[in-house]
């Protein structure tokens, strides 16, 4: 697989999953675009990281839940590359709890981030994708958003939000030579899941048929193929990379 000459944009790039997919679409040949909100220092760290193997990487700061900082950046994007080719949304936050005590402003948070997010930066790009008539959306949804999870009710719906939107703008934008798909992580060793106890990790362990965590470059792998020309009569599908823990 090649992408040298396409210009990639990925929310939420600074570390974890982000990052490996920074990593993985670089090695790949493509100019990425590290976008973080309030980490610059770690955008810094990831850029610096594809910088130092020869490949081209560039930080851009724009919070995904402010429709003008999002509109400020891809012009930007725009103005200095010509063109975006490859979008990946995968920014998003957690903020955990039960229903009953789930404040107003933690559903509104998740929702922001997670789904208007993903809608705000699509349609950002949609429109250069189509003049260009060819284009890479890849959303990160989750398990969760398939399968669930007590105490992420407002995780759950905006992850499954994604997935009815994927599948509704990948009909709307096939036509023009723009894929649109996803990728469904089921449990990835990151900063987030390292904080679990070892009773919690070892319970989600038993949940997996392949009895491990998986690694952000499964992700990356997923999102790589979704990006490339191998792909390319691939739309509105999802790729889910959980050990058989949703099948």
């Amino acid at each position: 697989m090649s992408l040298s000459g396409k210009i990639a944009v990925v929310t939420g790039g600074s570390r974890g999953i982000g990052r490996a997919i920074c990593q993985r679409l670089a090695g790949l040949g493509a100019t990425v675009i590290v976008n973080y909100v309030s980490n610059p220092a770690a955008a810094e760290e990831t850029v610096q990281s594809i910088q130092s193997v020869g490949g081209k990487a560039e930080a851009v700061q724009f919070n995904v839940a402010v429709a003008g900082e999002i509109e400020a950046a891809f012009k930007q994007i725009l103005d200095l590359h010509g063109r975006v080719d490859i979008l990946v949304n995968n920014a998003g936050i957690t903020r955990d709890g039960l229903l009953m005590k789930m404040k107003d402003e933690q559903w509104d948070e998740v929702l922001n981030t997670n789904l208007k997010g993903v809608f705000l930066c699509t349609k950002a790009v949609s429109r250069a994708m189509m003049k260009q008539r060819w284009g890479r959306i890849i959303n990160i949804t989750s398990v969760i958003g398939f399968a669930g999870n007590a105490g992420q009710a407002n995780y759950a719906a905006a992850k499954a939000g994604i997935i009815g939107f994927t599948k509704s703008v990948a009909k709307e934008l096939a036509s023009r030579g723009i894929t649109v798909n996803g990728v469904a992580p089921g449990y990835i060793v990151t900063d987030m899941t390292r904080d679990l106890s070892e009773e919690v990790t070892n319970t989600i362990k038993g949940e997996i048929p392949m009895g491990v965590l998986g690694e952000a470059d499964d992700i990356a792998g997923a999102v790589a193929y979704l990006a490339s020309d191998d792909a390319r009569y691939v739309t509105g599908q999802f790729i889910h990379v959980n050990g058989g823990m949703f099948m």
